[in-house]
């Protein structure tokens, strides 16, 4: 188990100096302009140098890579071009926003993708089977945005039942919640039912119907636990997005996260925030797998960390 951990760190840290180097150097390379941002249309080119050399954008792109790099050892992730606040207070402020969508989300995503597939593989070939598979596959393809107005439009706009935006209650996390699970149960449902009818095929599982035990019983006990580990993976997966942001549904909803202060930093071209943003969910990606690594052989005692 240690030396896992001690080669996962190793990769990890690799991984996100990778993530780092791609970034920066995309944002270096960029059109745009931060300075012009900050200093305004009408600023004169002598005040544009002026900021340009005080923020170090004018030297080479080694210099600023690996000044950048050296603040982000001591956990400096740089200071806001343009809310002149450092980046890991910014993200800290959002961070619970973030984790509460993320937690909910997930949830919803679960609850209707391993409904859908189980669902659907015990009818396989059937009517209901193609129906189920065929609404996921409208809502692994359906855009963000369309089903977000959709959900605001009917359950907070013409019903009342939640509040068309904004956040600090158990109401105003519903709506992005559930539209989060919708568009993502798609993927779990698809993936489920592959490995749901693989499993149902096992020896074991036939074996266990001859001993006469119930259908509910042979599903949930025996089947489930073995079929589950591809969905345990796409979790880690997830918890990265959500920790970058679901931009589209975040703004439709009005939900304070990371993902909205991404976007703001990707209008206003704010370097520090884009990088920080983009780190943390790259860490939080690398974390994710790791802990579905570490969680799969307690599901499945067959599989041993090496």
């Amino acid at each position: 188990m240690a030396v896992l951990l001690v080669r996962r760190l190793v990769q990890s840290a690799l991984i996100l100096l990778g993530v780092s180097f791609i970034t920066f150097l995309l944002l270096y390379v960029l059109p745009a302009d931060p300075v012009r941002q900050i200093a305004g249309r009408s600023a004169t080119a002598e005040r544009v140098e002026n900021i340009r050399r005080q923020l170090g954008l004018d030297q080479p792109f080694v210099v600023q890579y690996g000044r950048y790099l050296a603040g982000l050892v001591q956990g400096d992730l740089g200071r806001s071009y343009l809310q002149k606040t450092e980046v890991s207070a910014l993200i800290l402020s959002r961070l619970p926003a973030t984790l509460q969508l993320m937690a909910a989300g997930i949830l919803a995503e679960l609850a209707l993708g391993l409904s859908i597939s189980i669902a659907a593989a015990l009818r396989r070939g059937r009517l209901a089977d193609q129906v189920l598979m065929m609404t996921s596959f409208v809502t692994v393809s359906a855009p963000q945005f369309v089903v977000s107005l959709l959900m605001l439009y009917v359950f907070a706009v013409e019903l009342g039942w939640f509040p068309i935006g904004g956040y600090g209650t158990a109401a105003h996390l519903v709506l992005p919640a559930v539209t989060l699970g919708i568009l993502g149960s798609g993927w779990y449902s698809r993936m489920m039912r592959s490995s749901m009818i693989d499993v149902l095929r096992a020896d074991y599982i036939r074996t266990a119907r001859a001993k006469g035990l119930g259908r509910a019983r042979v599903v949930l006990r025996h089947a489930l636990p073995n079929a589950i580990l591809p969905v345990i993976a796409m979790i880690g997966i997830d918890i990265g997005i959500f920790m970058g942001g679901i931009v589209v549904v975040e703004s439709v909803f009005g939900w304070p996260g990371i993902g909205q202060l991404a976007w703001q930093a990707i209008q206003r071209v704010d370097i520090p925030i884009i990088m920080g943003v983009t780190l943390v969910s790259a860490l939080a990606i690398v974390l994710g797998n790791l802990l579905a690594d570490l969680i799969a052989p307690f599901i499945d005692p067959r599989i041993r960390l090496r």
